[in-house]
């Protein structure tokens, strides 16, 4: 339910939304239904947004807003990314509070992984 004067929807640029789209099925599951060619969106992620086609990717260094998925297994999530064409673009990090890593998308767009259990794995 939308709540009044909080975040509701994200947009995220994509060069190709047919393997963005792709790749966050395979990784997390998600659904998305398409507006269009040149528009999906995507609900029921903790946030509604949806994917454009654009030849800009949103990464940190270009200062674009991080956004941050949670884990329970890190090095699960890490593994999946990896198998589905996403590329590690910062290694595990520990900080105050856990442990989390960046990655980009097909697209290029970044974006990180955390969990409060430091480098967890489901081999441990």
């Amino acid at each position: 339910m939308a709540q009044h004067e909080k975040i509701n929807y994200l947009e995220f640029p994509a060069k190709n939304i047919v393997m963005t789209k792709a790749f966050f099925e395979t990784v997390f599951n998600w659904t998305f239904e398409d507006f269009g060619p040149d528009y999906t969106a995507f609900s029921n992620q903790g946030i509604d947004g949806g994917f454009f086609t654009s030849e800009q990717a949103s990464t940190s260094s270009n200062g674009s807003a991080l956004t941050v998925f949670y884990s329970d297994d890190l090095i699960a999530t890490q593994q999946k990314i990896e198998h589905a064409g996403g590329v590690i673009v910062q290694a595990i990090f520990d900080f105050p509070g856990g442990s989390r890593f960046h990655f980009t998308e097909p697209s290029g767009n970044e974006f990180a992984v955390w969990s409060e259990n430091p480098h967890n794995s489901t081999k441990e």
